[in-house]
This record gives structure tokens, sequence and C-alpha cells, in this order.
């Protein structure tokens, strides 16, 4: 608008300029005729003022027709940012929307996360000692009748060899607080409250010997008076002795289980007695204990014949392997032994449970 009154008031100045340059023209001629000895001068005068005006309005038009011009690109302009600014909101209500349809979806995951009732209520009794923070990942206790081995050498007390070496020469009190074995008894722990209460357990502990905790063979009915006694029985273990995964996975086999749970944390250190006999073992002088050493190699050819003659056939066997030094080749052959099982090789943080 403010360009239209500028274009008009330029409009009537040029023609108020054209009115007075009309009128001078009419009363020349009325002097000229009046003085006709001057009419070559008063003509000249009056062709150099035409002239003059002639150019103003030249001027006068070429800046109207500027104005106009400019006017009519700040329109232009005007027009696109209006649609500009149109296709801004359209997009800014779209992204409105979506957010606030993201923020009713997170208010209903939140709202199903806390109605979800919490895993421990499928736990046969309540352990504080581990949190229910710290399932493992693919580790589901399971089975008709399940029967857990724990290894109680004297390697099970540390992870260091020297620690292991220094605490062999311990008090019994002393050997039961090491690092490890207070964590191996938390993993038993774990397993045993979370046996299904339509399975059988039975629990075995096995260094140069096997035996079986609670007093019986399998227990059925897993309660609470059970769970205590398995627990003491658990507590009263020294771990001390070399590791003869033989004798323990016999007493599994006797058993018959359809799922094994093993807590260890290395190849067995010995084997029996018939096995110096067989030629892979033919460089192996240790394989009974004889010796206070035993070499990885060995360690390997030991593993592998006790499995192929003790481990319990038609069995899902899951490991659990805590660290140790010096022992690289154990992880390699507990999971090709689990694999073959169907079950899993764990080797869990060093803050589970």
């Amino acid at each position: 608008m403010a360009v239209r009154k500028k274009s008009e008031g330029f409009n009537l100045a040029f023609l108020d300029i054209m009115s007075c340059g009309l009128g001078a023209i009419i009363l020349v001629f009325m002097l000229v005729k009046h003085n006709v000895a001057n009419s070559d001068v008063e003509i000249d005068l009056l062709t150099g003022d035409l002239s003059r005006l002639e150019q103003q309005e030249q001027k006068l038009e070429d800046k109207l027709m500027a104005l106009k011009g400019f006017s009519k690109s700040e329109d232009q302009q005007i027009a696109k940012l209006r649609k500009e600014i149109e296709t801004l909101q359209k997009s800014l209500s779209k992204s409105q929307k979506s957010t606030v349809q993201k923020q009713e979806q997170l208010a209903a995951l939140k709202n199903s996360i806390k109605n979800t009732p919490r895993a421990n209520t499928e736990d046969i009794i309540a352990d504080n000692r581990g949190g229910e923070e710290n399932y493992l990942m693919g580790l589901k206790v399971e089975g008709r009748r399940i029967a857990i081995m724990i290894d109680s050498s004297a390697s099970m007390t540390d992870e260091k060899l020297i620690d292991i070496i220094r605490r062999k020469n311990a008090s019994s009190s002393e050997k039961k607080r090491g690092q490890k074995w207070i964590r191996t008894k938390k993993i038993a722990r774990w397993l045993l409250a979370r046996i299904p209460k339509t399975s059988s357990v039975s629990l075995v502990s096995y260094n140069n010997q096997a035996k079986n905790l609670g007093g019986i063979k399998w227990i059925k009915l897993l309660g609470k008076n059970t769970i205590k006694k398995l627990y003491t029985d658990i507590d009263k273990i020294i771990p001390k002795g070399s590791t003869n995964l033989h004798k323990g996975l016999k007493l599994v086999s006797n058993l018959k289980p359809t799922d094994l749970y093993v807590i260890t944390d290395g190849l067995p250190t010995e084997g029996e007695s018939s096995y110096a006999s067989l030629n892979p073992f033919s460089s192996c002088s240790s394989l009974i204990g004889s010796s206070k050493t035993i070499s990885g190699e060995c360690r390997i050819k030991l593993f592998r014949q006790t499995i192929k003659e003790s481990a319990p056939s038609g069995v899902k066997v899951n490991v659990i392997l805590l660290p140790i030094e010096g022992d690289p080749a154990a992880s390699n052959e507990y999971w090709y032994w689990t694999s073959n099982t169907g079950g899993l090789l764990i080797s869990p943080a060093i803050n589970w449970p």
C-alpha cells in the first residue's frame, strides 16, 4: 500500500508539473501575440523549457517504473515467505503429533514394566545374597532330574596361582574365605534357588573324591528346610586337593540325570590309575597325583579321556567356568563338550552373582 501511495504521489506531481508547463506555454503565446518582434527569442526559450520538462517527465516515468518493479518484487518475496512459513507450520504440527504419540507409548511401556511381576516369584526360595538383577542371559535352570557338580579343589579358592599356593598352607577357615570359593557358593545358591518345583535335584561336590550333599541322592520337593540343609553342607566344604573330574562324573552318571550344571575353574589335574597305561598318556607321569605339577597338554588329554569314559550320555551339560591363571585351553575344551550336548558354557563377569 505504501508503494501505491508513492506512485500516486508521483503521478500527481507529474500532473502538477505538466499543468504548470502548459500554463506557461499559454502565457508565452499570449505575450508573443502582443510582442511579435521578440517571438524568435521567446520560441527558443519555450523550446528549451519544453525540452527540460520532457526530460523531467522522462525521469519521473523512469522512477515510477522502477518503483512499480520494486513493489512487484517485494510482493513475490512476501508470497514466497508465506508459503515457507505455511510449510514449516505443517511440519511442526506433524512433529508435535509424533512427539505426543511417542510420549504416550513411553508412558504405556513404563506402566507395563511397573506392573510386570518380578522374576523372583518363580524361584523356589528367596536368596538375598544373589540379586535378581544378576540373571545370566541364556542360562536357564531346567530339567526333570538336575545334577549340580561343584568343583571343591584347592584352585577354587583364588584366581592367581601365587594366592592359591599361599592359601594351600593356611587354615581350613582361611581356605573357606577365598574370594573365588565365596563366589562359588553364591553360584550354587543361585542355581538351587531356581530349580523348577516339578524337578528333582542332586548336589555333588568333587575334588580328589566325590560325594553327595544333603544326605540323599535325589531331592524332589525342594523347600526351605531342604535348601537350608544343602546350604549348610556347602558351607562345610573346605576347598582342597586335586581336581578329579572322573570321580565326579562317575557319581553323577550313576544318578542318571537329564541335565547337568558344573561349577569349575579349569581342566582336571588328576585321573584314574588305568589312564597311565594308555598310549596318549605315555609322557604324562602325573595323572594319578604322584607329581605336584601337570602340563597343559596332559590336562587336555586327561579331560578328553575323562569325558569319553565318564560323562553321562544323553545329558545336556552347562558349565559355569570361573577364571584361573595358567589354563588357557579350558574354555575351548569345555565349550566343545557343552555344545555337543546342546548346553552352554558361561564365563560370567566378576560381579556375578
